[in-house]
């Protein structure tokens, strides 16, 4: 790691960033690579990192119509979690959470990972059966998760309304310590600075606008700075994934939909974990700088909208000014949205197309964050050996016509 002394850090404090050394480079697009990956979000720039690695693949581009992590990546709530109700998609963010746990020591980038554990609410009887039921799965299956009542999630956030007068009863909740949140950002960066490092491409403000396809394979992208060879195409489009597969000649069974989000003014550390409740549609938890960070489930319309609405917002802050009534004198500073494609049972597809040599991963709703350094490291190597990873080859395309769906949307379906 590069040192500076105090006249160093002056200087360049003094430099007005001119003479920071770049994270990575800006490179002219060659005519034809091995791999491309569309769409440089964290799946995307994961993808690339672990191809490089893992696989020793490095003629690679990563190709981003905008800003590298400009996407979802920078448009979510940062929480990270692995307990999911069914075996295969439990494995793969399980998979991932191992992943996170030594992500900063791989990439050798401090991706501020908090394992300061998620609180999942019971309102209802029914709930309470639901979490029971999913805690179960989750440890047959290996992973932390602890069901609590009503008390157990007092004594883990006392500001929290758990009288049984409350407008949402809290009956209790499902508990998973490993799981918490990190720096959006510096994920993004963190893999773009790995990938670049090893000799990927990384191509910013360069659009695709169609697929090179010969005889049903892809060969290359058509982009606003020419068209690119490549004999291997990764899409990692994220919301925009049901437009990209339309050029490339077919349907997936995708909707996208605004997804909202809002945080405060900063405040002195009162809120230690992540609190999240389905049945009233909210979320919160207060990042490292203070900031209440809240949202909730995806809007019920579908739209590209990358921008908050009052009905929503006022929604979500009435369930949570009712569960943490102390925070109904705190100002909000800004809301947003993102783009989230999901699928008929709430899970991702990370599969082959009708177009050999073209692969997508996408899908993931509310799931995209927390699965990253997973998604990434089994799409790389699927990339790599031209078949899906075990792990992946339950999230096939081919589920939609063969009916073994894995319906998630217990756990997946409604917040992060």
């Amino acid at each position: 790691m590069q040192r500076y002394s105090g006249f160093g850090l002056v200087k360049h404090a003094l430099s007005h960033h001119e003479n920071w050394q770049r994270q990575w480079r800006n490179p002219t697009p060659k005519k034809e690579y091995d791999v491309i990956i569309v769409g440089g979000g964290g799946h995307g720039l994961a993808t690339a990192y672990y191809l490089a690695k893992e696989h020793g693949i490095t003629n690679v581009a990563v190709i981003e119509k905008g800003w590298l992590g400009g996407g979802n990546t920078a448009r979510n709530t940062t929480i990270v979690r692995s307990n999911y109700l069914w075996d295969e998609s439990a494995a793969l963010y399980e998979h991932a959470m191992k992943l996170w746990e030594g992500l900063s020591q791989d990439i050798n980038y401090n991706v501020m990972f908090s394992q300061r554990g998620v609180l999942n609410l019971g309102h209802t009887l029914q709930d309470m059966r639901d979490i029971q039921r999913r805690v179960n799965a989750n440890r047959l299956n290996g992973i932390d998760s602890e069901v609590l009542d009503a008390r157990g999630v007092q004594e883990l956030v006392p500001i929290m309304d758990c009288s049984k007068n409350a407008r949402y009863p809290v009956m209790g909740a499902s508990w998973q310590p490993r799981a918490g949140v990190a720096r959006h950002d510096a994920v993004a960066w963190g893999y773009a600075r790995g990938a670049d490092s090893l000799g990927v491409d990384l191509l910013q403000n360069t659009e695709v606008t169609g697929f090179k396809i010969l005889d049903g394979r892809v060969v290359g992208v058509h982009t606003n700075r020419g068209d690119i060879g490549a004999k291997t195409v990764g899409c990692v489009t994220a919301g925009n994934s049901g437009v990209m597969a339309k050029m490339a000649g077919f349907q997936l069974p995708l909707e996208s939909h605004p997804l909202q989000a809002l945080v405060s003014e900063p405040l002195k550390p009162i809120l230690d974990t992540v609190v999240m409740s389905n049945h009233v549609h909210g979320y919160i938890s207060q990042s490292d700088k203070g900031d209440l960070v809240i949202g909730a489930g995806i809007d019920g319309y579908n739209g590209y909208g990358q921008r908050g609405s009052y009905p929503t917002v006022e929604h979500t802050l009435q369930a949570i000014v009712e569960m943490f009534p102390m925070f109904s004198r705190v100002r909000m500073n800004r809301q947003w949205g993102g783009i989230v494609d999901t699928c008929p049972d709430a899970c991702p597809i990370l599969s082959r197309t009708p177009v050999k040599g073209l692969y997508f991963n996408c899908g993931w709703g509310t799931g995209g964050f927390k699965a990253t350094p997973g998604s990434g490291h089994v799409f790389a190597w699927s990339l790599a050996k031209g078949q899906m990873h075990k792990l992946a080859a339950p999230f096939s395309i081919d589920r939609f016509r063969t009916g073994a769906l894995i319906d998630e949307h217990g756990a997946a379906g409604v917040a992060h």
